[in-house]
């Protein structure tokens, strides 16, 4: 063999080893654990916020989706599957989700997305210092009164509304039920509470709508709703009331009016604890976030077909009138 041609041999071989590195090279795994389908337009205020800190999904990251589809029960078992790929870091989409994924490890990293009272349901300690492996962010916030003053501000003469919430997520819940029994009393109106634990009770739930003869709904935000938003709407529609839920997507499905926290930017926000935990943070020292962005949207479709002139004032301060 000539000198040239083996030294130029030599080149090649050498540069072997630094290619199979650099294929090899760890790339972070990020487990997405949610009770809703892979459609759901709030999931994809993760990927804006991965994307805003230049992560992309299949180059700098790999993420592994695991999707209850609307089962609940599912998720322990998708949790489990998740640890055992032993991902980098979980991020866990509502109660239930950070739930089951905290029960599945007390290990890998998770962030909470959106969770209504992570105190209480026993994810972490405090918000300025959650301890453990879980951080996030929390939608906690006192936002039924305000929804129960819209309803009242675009149906003045009513008396009587029906409230829709899960007791399944019972301590979120019920913490939005007591804070709309003491709306409900400064306000004057009383309310008529209506359960739904899962997809086949929310028609028998409107059906108990009919028999009381009420107008308005106000709909305790919850993850169930997500994944029925659109039956929802068209139930409202169909029986022609007032109604108003917590989630945007309520009103883009037809529901005439949505009011409370930027779900999308709670979601988009969990990416910066993935971001800094990728980085070496501990969950335990990173405070959790509460809601900094609220968002009212009405459907002024919605509204005429119910035949209702939504007042000047309740306009001026909508984010978003859907036409």
């Amino acid at each position: 063999m000539k000198r040239r041609t083996f030294i130029a041999g030599l080149g090649s071989a050498a540069a072997w080893p630094l290619a199979t590195r650099a294929q090899q090279a760890k790339v972070p795994v990020i487990g997405f654990l949610a009770p809703g389908n892979p459609t759901d337009p709030l999931n994809g205020g993760f990927r804006a916020g991965l994307q805003e800190l230049g992560y992309v999904d299949g180059v700098n990251i790999r993420i592994e989706s695991r999707w209850g589809r609307g089962s609940f029960d599912r998720l322990p078992d998708l949790a489990a599957e998740l640890v055992r790929l032993n991902v980098d870091v979980i991020v866990a989409s509502v109660t239930a989700a950070s739930l089951a994924a905290h029960k599945a490890t007390a290990t890998i990293p998770i962030v909470m997305v959106a969770v209504g009272d992570p105190i209480g349901v026993g994810l972490i300690t405090s918000l300025a210092r959650p301890g453990g492996n879980v951080t996030g962010t929390s939608s906690m916030a006192e936002i039924t009164g305000k929804q129960l003053q819209l309803l009242r501000e675009v149906v003045p003469n009513i008396s009587r509304i029906a409230v829709l919430w899960n007791p399944t997520n019972y301590d979120y819940q019920i913490q939005l039920v007591r804070h709309a029994e003491s709306a409900a009393r400064t306000t004057g109106v009383e309310l008529q509470l209506l359960e739904a634990r899962a997809s086949n009770e929310i028609e028998p739930a409107f059906a108990a709508i009919d028999r009381e003869g009420m107008r308005a709904l106000l709909i305790l935000s919850d993850p169930l709703w997500v994944i029925n938003n659109q039956t929802l709407a068209n139930l409202a529609a169909e029986r022609r009331l007032v109604a108003l839920e917590g989630t945007r997507i309520f009103a883009d499905a037809g529901g005439l009016m949505a009011y409370g926290p930027s779900f999308f930017d709670l979601y988009r926000r969990s990416a910066a604890y993935v971001d800094k935990i990728l980085k070496g943070a501990k969950p335990a020292d990173l405070p959790v976030e509460q809601p900094t962005k609220f968002e009212f949207v009405i459907n002024l479709k919605t509204a005429r077909a119910l035949g209702l002139t939504i007042p000047p004032g309740v306009l001026a301060i909508a984010d978003e009138v859907i036409e």
